[in-house]
């Protein structure tokens, strides 16, 4: 897929590029960034030249769409979104904020345009979101943004060479009054036939 520019009212997304570096570099030296997200620790200058190297081969081959939320075209690195296809039906979606830049609503305007991008030209027909338990911020990020919580998943992550119990929720296009390439038919109540 061909590398793409999304706005909102106050930000620019795009994918990232190496002068992003220093800026990931430091966000990802941040204790909650390193507690909840599968990121090297220590997280060296050389993970994130490694990570922002391998976003334009990820458009390319289509395994990953990373974008770096900025503040305006030139201002600040503010959060990273990305998604990643799952299977022939699902694509997951991921981020992380830069603790200066929290609690100020850039996740919450952000989240929308990638997940509307994602589910109108990216092919996706539900959006997967999982987060450690305990991750309250990343919980209130994907409620907001419209995701139903489905539960806990038993060792459903891999965090650092161990499985974690995580949350699980998912978003389809009709949750965001869009269309989909594929019908959906919900179960009867109770989920029984």
């Amino acid at each position: 897929m061909e590398p793409t520019t999304l706005t909102t009212e106050r930000l620019v997304l795009r994918p990232h590029h190496p002068s992003d570096t220093e800026e990931v570099h430091a966000a990802c030296q941040d204790p909650a960034i390193q507690r909840w997200i599968s990121v090297p620790v220590p997280y060296r200058r050389t993970d994130a030249e490694a990570f922002v190297a391998r976003v334009p081969v990820g458009w390319r081959e289509d395994t990953e769409y990373n974008f770096a939320v900025r503040l305006g075209a030139d201002g600040p690195l503010v959060a990273t979104i990305g998604i990643a296809p799952r299977g022939a039906h699902a694509h997951e979606i991921g981020y992380w904020t830069v603790a200066a830049h929290r609690r100020r609503g850039y996740l919450s305007e952000a989240l929308p345009a990638v997940l509307r991008w994602g589910f109108t030209e990216a092919g996706c027909v539900r959006m997967v979101w999982r987060a450690g338990t305990g991750n309250e911020a990343s919980r209130a990020a994907a409620e907001k943004a419209g995701f139903t919580i489905e539960g806990i998943q038993r060792g459903g992550m891999e965090h650092r060479g161990t499985l974690r119990d995580c949350w699980a929720g998912a978003l389809l296009p009709s949750d965001l009054g869009l269309p989909s390439r594929l019908p959906y038919l919900p179960s009867p109540v109770g989920g029984r036939v």
